[in-house]
């Protein structure tokens, strides 16, 4: 019997990963077919001719500068969400203070609301501060993630107090234990909350569309839109272009998968 539930486990599991693979396979599959094979009824899984002819078409547009663009603007925007979330998380779960509570609460409240909803307001502010169409004005609302206050928070909650008094009786300072006990524990969480960090910017349309009006300020998301024309989309070009923007999240996540299984289990044991 209990074979019998595993091999049905296995199965249920087996035909969602195939699921969830299959349209990214599909997207794969495409970006080598002919253009006349791409629309071709029945349509087939694998090209009848391999051709690049789609990928050497990317380079007719200044692809390598939206991909540079997206790149810069993700790492950014990680780097200053790790930055952030681990700081205010180490407050939030280290230190008592009065108001800890709302203040941590209003945070976590601001992740309920759409960016939409306030995205005209901060348009009409970034005009005023003439930040439109910069790299400032792309990255700025994603220079802090409360999800990713709430994570660390959750995480640095299961570190022993015993650690941080043990550093403070040594004559550590408050930065010091930050960077010398915090960090390094927090390792694995951190990793985890900079692959969806990065997942987060690199993917992001709306803003970028907005706050951007020039092609060398462009973003990968909004240059890959450039591909529908006004009575056809290039469907060839526009399935090579997402499998190049698909790589560097893999590249990420193969990376750091361990960490992130690892960052995952952990947070939320304690706290």
């Amino acid at each position: 019997m209990m074979r019998f539930k595993a091999l049905i486990l296995n199965f249920v599991l087996i035909s969602g990963g195939i699921l969830m693979v299959l349209p990214f396979f599909w997207m794969l599959s495409t970006s080598f077919k002919p253009t006349e094979e791409i629309l071709s009824w029945p349509p087939k899984l694998l090209p009848g001719r391999w051709t690049l002819e789609h990928y050497k078409g990317l380079f007719e547009w200044p692809f390598e500068r939206f991909f540079l663009n997206s790149l810069l603007v993700a790492t950014l925007s990680t780097i200053s969400i790790l930055i952030t979330s681990s700081l205010a998380g180490f407050v939030f779960a280290k230190h008592r203070f009065v108001g800890r509570n709302v203040i941590f609460f209003l945070f976590l409240a601001t992740a309920m609301v759409p960016f939409q909803c306030f995205m005209v307001p901060f348009y009409i502010t970034l005009v005023k501060l003439h930040l439109v169409n910069t790299y400032l004005g792309i990255v700025l609302p994603m220079l802090v993630m409360s999800y990713g206050i709430f994570f660390m928070r959750q995480n640095i909650s299961s570190i022993p107090d015993d650690l941080l008094d043990a550093a403070r009786i040594d004559g550590c300072s408050e930065l010091g234990i930050y960077l010398r006990v915090i960090l390094p524990l927090s390792r694995p969480a951190m990793s985890a909350l900079g692959i969806f960090a990065f997942m987060n910017a690199w993917g992001s349309f709306i803003w970028p569309l907005v706050i951007t009006n020039t092609r060398d300020k462009f973003v990968l998301e909004v240059g890959l839109a450039m591909f529908q024309h006004r009575f056809f989309i290039d469907y060839g070009s526009t399935t090579a272009g997402a499998t190049v923007a698909v790589l560097p999240v893999l590249l990420v996540f193969l990376v750091l998968r361990r960490n992130l299984i690892e960052g995952i289990t952990l947070t939320g044991l304690k706290g």
